[in-house]
């Protein structure tokens, strides 16, 4: 392997690696901000439906 082709190689592991991180930072940050919390769709109330009413 040449030395051109190792560089290029570690080159790209580091902007693999790199983004992975920044993803998994991203993905963090999301969850846990108050604005995604505040988002959430509350939920319905439940439909009962009385006993032999069709």
């Amino acid at each position: 392997m040449s030395l051109t082709m190792a560089i290029l190689m570690l080159v790209g592991m580091w902007l693999s690696v790199a983004a992975a991180m920044l993803w998994g930072v991203l993905r963090i940050v999301r969850r846990h901000s108050p604005h995604h919390q505040a988002q959430a769709p509350a939920k319905a109330p439940p439909v009962r439906r009385h006993a032999g009413v069709h």
